[in-house]
């Protein structure tokens, strides 16, 4: 296991003692987003780490304690952490307030306690986690144009530029034709959600545009939602994406990909330039701009002529906004807008994400991280 050294604290107990604050902090974030009387009545629980690997976490009605495994919060990623603590924090929600003292652990009451907090019944014992369920997902639904899809991606890291802007366009084209098709039958679909990014407590316009960029052309619904920021110990902010696993694994990849083009490319234009210090931001928002007008220019290209205007308009996946909104029921959208932007860095910006091509590897989003990087701390 990864030394605690590799992480932003001096020992494995102040490491442990971080842990326990951020499960008391989502534990707390999650008890105010209740309704008003089941939030008065819904007292704090103790919190506790295991050694045990037969269950991700446990209630104790007794001793009034919810336990989580250290094997979990070390070796996966915060939200497959925060999924087993609120369905523990359903178990306490059923036992203290709801009444359900005498009906089976995962009776009606307990899932009325789940659909409070919108936590997962299932997520107890040696449940799957979100990465497994996701990697499992994809690998169990084999499909001919998927396949397709996939091989167009791989010819996108060909040397031959004009072959691999041609591979990726035609695999962006055929990503939204085959999701239209699912959304024009309204077919069932498996929906998940899960983080993109690292909690934090700020965040720059960069990912605001990012999370845009992943609505409007990877068929997935972007959120912030709150979320314990383990370098700072303090609650913070997180995008999530909800969609299908297919559509979540390769939105995932388009983030960390676009993050990584990014700050390599901000490095090499502002070296040498110290007028440029502080706007990376806009750098970063103009590559985010000139790979979306790429993208904008193909899908464009090739609608039929006399097609109107309101064919580049992202398509409305009813069946995934129907699931958002369950997870979801209040929301609110917030604006935000630079005060001052350098146009010349802004264009810099452009001029890169124009050129950019995105070629997907096929390897699977790992354990520990991947959407999210674990928790480093060794163990005394």
């Amino acid at each position: 296991m990864p030394s605690e050294r590799d992480g932003p604290f001096a020992d494995a107990t102040a490491c442990e003692a971080s842990i326990l604050h951020g499960l008391a902090c989502e534990w707390e974030a999650a008890r105010r987003l209740l309704d008003p009387d089941y939030g008065r009545r819904l007292r704090r629980p103790l919190f506790a780490l295991t050694d045990g690997r037969s269950r991700w976490g446990s209630w104790s009605a007794d001793k009034r304690e919810i336990c989580v495994s250290r094997h979990l919060v070390y070796n996966h990623a915060w939200d497959a952490v925060r999924e087993v603590l609120f369905h523990e924090m359903a178990h306490q929600l059923a036992d203290e307030v709801c009444g359900a003292g005498g009906e089976t652990a995962h009776g009606p009451l307990f899932h009325l306690a789940c659909a409070q907090l919108g936590a997962n019944p299932r997520a107890s014992g040696s449940f799957p986690l979100l990465t497994e369920r996701l990697n499992h997902a994809v690998a169990a639904a084999p499909d001919r144009q998927l396949e397709r899809i996939r091989k167009l991606f791989a010819l996108a890291g060909s040397a031959n530029r004009h072959e691999a802007e041609a591979a990726m366009l035609k695999a962006h084209e055929l990503v939204a034709r085959h999701n239209a098709g699912l959304i024009a039958h309204a077919k069932p679909r498996e929906f998940m959600s899960v983080f993109v990014g690292r909690p934090a407590l700020r965040h720059s316009r960069v990912h605001y545009h990012l999370a845009a960029l992943l609505s409007d052309f990877y068929f997935v619904l972007p959120i912030w939602v709150p979320a314990y920021a383990m370098e700072r110990s303090r609650m913070g902010r997180v995008l999530e994406i909800s969609g299908t696993p297919r559509n979540i694994r390769t939105a995932a990849y388009v983030h960390a990909f676009m993050q990584r083009v990014i700050g390599e490319e901000w490095h090499r234009f502002a070296q040498g330039r110290a007028e440029r210090r502080g706007r990376a931001a806009d750098f970063g928002v103009g590559v985010i701009e000139g790979f979306r007008a790429r993208l904008e220019s193909g899908r464009a290209s090739r609608l039929p002529a006399g097609s109107s205007a309101t064919a580049l308009v992202p398509l409305k996946d009813a069946v995934l906004e129907s699931y958002f909104k369950r997870r979801y029921p209040h929301t609110a959208r917030v604006t935000r807008t630079a005060s001052r932007v350098d146009r010349h860095t802004l264009n810099a910006g452009r001029d890169v994400g124009r050129r950019l091509i995105l070629s997907q590897p096929v390897a699977e989003i790992g354990a520990g991280g991947g959407l999210l990087p674990a928790i480093s701390a060794s163990k005394g």
